[in-house]
């Protein structure tokens, strides 16, 4: 059976760890070629020697998603590396639990420049990249509190405008072969929910009383692989038929939400 991501080229932010990581491992392993960003170089140099171990073809990039000009660079070295870009999956982000009285004005800038701002600036630049062709692929990862807003008021903000912005930018391209689409991730066994569960997320604990009260938390986690599985569902030509939509993965611990 011929590999899903054969001859494809994917970029991938906040692909040292978690949810990132795994989604290039899948990649990789499906035939494609993988760009890896991420802000710790040791971090990214370990996951790019993960993959490169497995027999995959991974380049890391430095890059801060919040960084404007980080879309260009990466991008660029992108194709300078493997002549085109086919994938963009939007990974990285950063969480929180501040409340609305707690939030400050720079906490809340932090977090939109990141989780909002960043994502829309690589969506845009995959979006030029792909129109000349007539065909690429957007997954953004946001998240369940995207549409159920348990966590930090920035945080879950974000979360629900870059649903807006990936089915904003289906709409734009219906019927061509540039597709977008989001996977909200439920309780996912990564760094960010390891230190959520141990209250050194920004914010503390004003917020972890609603979540309890708005969703199952005894539900197992899910893992980095079932995101990633759906990921490359919504990557590749499995998913052909589908964009504009946001697919949970939560093991059922937010039905109806």
């Amino acid at each position: 059976m011929q590999p899903l991501l054969s001859g494809k080229t994917a970029i991938i932010t906040g692909a040292s760890k978690g949810i990132g990581l795994a989604t290039a491992q899948l990649f990789a392993g499906e035939g494609a070629n993988v760009i890896l960003t991420a802000r710790k170089q040791s971090e990214l140099d370990e996951a790019v020697k993960l993959i490169q171990a497995s027999g995959g073809k991974a380049i890391g990039i430095l890059a801060d998603s919040a960084d404007p000009q980080a879309p260009g660079k990466v991008f660029g070295k992108a194709i300078e590396s493997f002549g085109q870009v086919d994938i963009l999956v939007n990974n990285a982000g950063v969480g929180d639990m501040v409340s609305i009285e707690e939030c400050s004005d720079e906490h809340f800038d932090t977090v939109m420049q990141v989780n909002y701002a960043g994502v829309f600036r690589f969506c845009r630049e995959a979006v030029r990249h792909f129109m000349p062709r007539n065909e690429g692929v957007i997954v953004n990862v946001t998240s369940i509190n995207g549409s159920l807003p348990l966590g930090g008021l920035a945080y879950t903000s974000t979360k629900a405008a870059v649903n807006a912005m990936s089915t904003n930018i289906a709409v734009r391209f219906a019927g061509t072969g540039i597709r977008c689409n989001a996977v909200a991730p439920g309780n996912t066994d990564t760094p960010m929910a390891q230190a959520w569960a141990s209250g050194k997320l920004a914010g503390g604990s004003t917020m972890v009383q609603y979540v309890g009260k708005y969703s199952d938390q005894e539900l197992a986690y899910t893992q980095p692989a079932d995101q990633a599985n759906a990921i490359l569902y919504l990557a590749s030509d499995m998913g052909k038929a589908v964009t504009g939509r946001v697919l949970v993965v939560d093991n059922g611990a937010y039905i109806g939400a």
